[in-house]
Parts: structure tokens; sequence; C-alpha cells
């Protein structure tokens, strides 16, 4: 039996307004990833944390909900490509205490003049969760902003 199930993959455009350098070290610094990981409800505890930005580095942490901190998903990443303040492309392994999935992750940070234009692409997902990974990001997206007007 073949499986027909469809996948696609997510693509978000955001631009931040702050220099790209520290949009790409909010994805890379474990201080920073901890601030603003997740969506709202979620966090990242520091503790959880492990990055080493360089090809076959990995970035790791943990997201644990604040109103029921039993629900995690843990997520492992490893670096595929690295070109610092420019691109970020790796693999990922989400466990969301479900079973775990397996995804690509493209994060390209382009200069607009002193603002970044961030071009997240991740997947395969299957077409009944993009939505929820599209409304997380965004919603990360949101503390990453507050993150980086301080």
């Amino acid at each position: 039996m073949t499986d027909t199930t469809e996948t696609q993959d997510l693509v978000i455009t955001r631009v931040f307004d702050a220099p790209r350098e520290l949009v790409y070290r909010a994805f890379t610094d474990p201080d920073q990833l901890a601030a603003w990981f997740g969506p709202a409800g979620w966090s990242v505890p520091r503790e959880t944390v492990s990055v080493e930005a360089r090809v076959g580095g990995h970035q790791r942490f943990t997201m644990v909900n604040d109103a029921d901190p039993s629900m995690a998903s843990a997520v492992d990443a490893t670096f595929t490509e690295l070109v610092e303040n420019e691109l970020l492309v790796g693999t990922q392994r989400v466990d969301f205490g479900a079973g775990e999935i397996a995804m690509a992750l493209r994060l390209e940070f382009h200069d607009e003049g002193g603002r970044t234009r961030l071009v997240l692409r991740q997947g395969p997902h299957r077409p009944e969760l993009t939505g929820g990974a599209r409304e997380g990001w965004a919603s990360s997206f949101d503390k990453l902003d507050a993150l980086l007007a301080r």
C-alpha cells in the first residue's frame, strides 16, 4: 500500500525592524533563542538550549507549555549549510509527544537597508498541520519583534 498523504512546504516571509546580524543572532545565540522561541503560551527554558552554529553543528531545545509543563516538544536540528548572517539550513526532528516528525528548515536573512527580510521554508508538512505551524511561527516572530525592539 502506498501512502498518498499530500505534504507541502510552509513558506513564511517576515520583515524585522533590525539589522540582519541581530536577527541571525536571535536564532544562534542560546540566551536569545530561549527569550523568544515558541508560540504564545509556550516557553523555552534556557537550560534546554544548546546551539553549535556550524555545518554539522546543532540547535536543540525544548518548548514547554506554560499552563501545563507536562506538555513539551523537543526540537533537535542539525545544520547542513550555514553562511553567517545570511543562511541557516538543516534538518529538524520535532517530538510533539505523539511521535517524531522530520523536516527540512531553511532560513534566509536578507538585508533590507537596516531591516531584515527573513524567508523561512519548513517541511514537508501535512496540509492539516500547516495552519498551526504558520500560527506558531507568527506568534514566535511577534515575541522576536519585542526582543529586537529592546
